[in-house]
């Protein structure tokens, strides 16, 4: 360990608070934006800012971390800026008011991420088989704030939305101040150069991967909520099938120590892309069967917990010391920026002039690209 003693529930309630947000953003802002009256692209444009601010702000303030060998000052800053940019929120509706909130919003909200994950993984040390155990309680943040807000607007109205995510927002930057660095030197390991990091094959499978996955995921984040709506589900319903999805991948990372003992990294992540693909097929296709969308939903626990999991230990498998934070900051450009990005743009174009099944059959179809192209250049551990 790095410290002799483990800021667990600091971390965790970070996790908590964190995850919060994307439990109450992720499934229902697009319902907002769909109430301001926005056609299908207008939403998949505002959505993938997100992905887009994740393409660069990330690397950027990753690198800017190792530099400065201090990460949490950095997640401080990052969490205040995001709360002060949401309030636009409060002062306009048009499109490209929210454009402009929503963009400014991605570019320092986007970047925490990566950093908390190396401030854990730092912490942790040698100990990472308790990463899950930390992690599981940004999972929870989510299922509450899911689960709390489908009720709210069901019952409330859309006006509960974005006072709950103020709130949110708030309480992330005032546990950023309950942080502290882990006790290591940022030098002290990896005398490889960044660029013969990047010229592995284990590295090009892996980032391959993880675009492929955040690619098909696109469509789900960006339209899933609205397709239920569309099918005649309520919005608490919908609120617990994204909690469903969680809860399941909480029960991935208790477990993934046993896990990646047992069948090991590499099989995981080719579990998670295959699953992912046999997901999003049956969503296309299935969306009247409910107890079929309950199913899917359970394979959340693949197509996000144990991909996730299996994405980051690799990340800090093959970038060391120096280049932690740089290491995750890609992994979040790559996957969720990048490939988020085509994703959310890519539906927007399909949803409209393809329509959803064959929206989300396209979306599984990537992830079985990534499984091929992982199975055959990830070398067997």
């Amino acid at each position: 360990m790095s410290q002799n003693t483990l800021p667990y529930w600091r971390l965790s309630g970070f996790y908590f608070a964190y995850f919060g947000f994307v439990g109450a953003f992720t499934p229902f802002w697009t319902l907002y934006l769909k109430s301001l009256s926005f056609s299908a692209f207008q939403i998949a444009i505002l959505m993938s800012l997100f992905q887009v601010a994740r393409s660069f702000s990330p690397s950027l303030w990753g690198w800017v971390a190792d530099r400065r060998g201090h990460r949490v000052p950095i997640i401080q800053w990052l969490a205040g800026a995001s709360l002060v940019a949401y309030l636009g929120v409060f002062f306009g509706e048009s499109f490209y008011w929210l454009f402009a909130v929503m963009l400014t919003l991605s570019f320092f909200w986007s970047a925490s991420l990566p950093l908390i994950e190396a401030v854990t993984l730092g912490h942790l040390g040698d100990r990472l088989d308790r990463y899950g155990h930390i992690r599981l309680w940004g999972s929870i943040g989510f299922v509450v704030a899911v689960i709390g807000l489908g009720y709210a607007l069901q019952y409330v109205g859309m006006m509960a939305l974005l006072w709950v995510i103020f709130a949110l927002l708030a309480g992330v930057w005032a546990l950023s101040w309950r942080l502290s660095d882990p006790l290591v030197s940022l030098q002290q390991e990896g005398d490889s150069t960044w660029w013969a990091i990047l010229k592995r094959r284990e590295v090009i499978a892996l980032m391959a991967a993880c675009f492929t996955m955040s690619a098909a995921h696109g469509v789900y984040y960006t339209f899933y909520s609205i397709y239920l709506v569309d099918h005649g589900y309520s919005k608490d319903a919908i609120g617990w099938l994204w909690a469903l999805g969680v809860a399941c991948e909480i029960m991935v990372f208790l477990n993934m120590p046993r896990l990646t003992a047992r069948f090991g990294l590499r099989r995981i992540m080719l579990a998670s892309l295959f699953l992912a693909f046999v997901r999003f097929f049956v969503i296309g296709w299935a969306v009247d069967v409910w107890w079929l969308i309950v199913l899917a939903q359970t394979l959340h626990a693949a197509t996000f917990g144990s991909y996730h999991a299996a994405a980051v230990a690799l990340t800090h498998r093959y970038f060391k010391g120096r280049h932690q934070s740089k290491g995750q900051g890609l992994y979040t450009s790559i996957s969720y920026g990048v490939g988020g990005t085509l994703g959310a743009v890519v539906s927007g174009f399909a949803w409209e002039s393809l329509g959803p099944s064959w929206t989300f059959t396209a979306s599984a179809l990537c992830a079985m690209l990534g499984f091929i192209f992982f199975m055959f250049v990830m070398r067997p551990e």
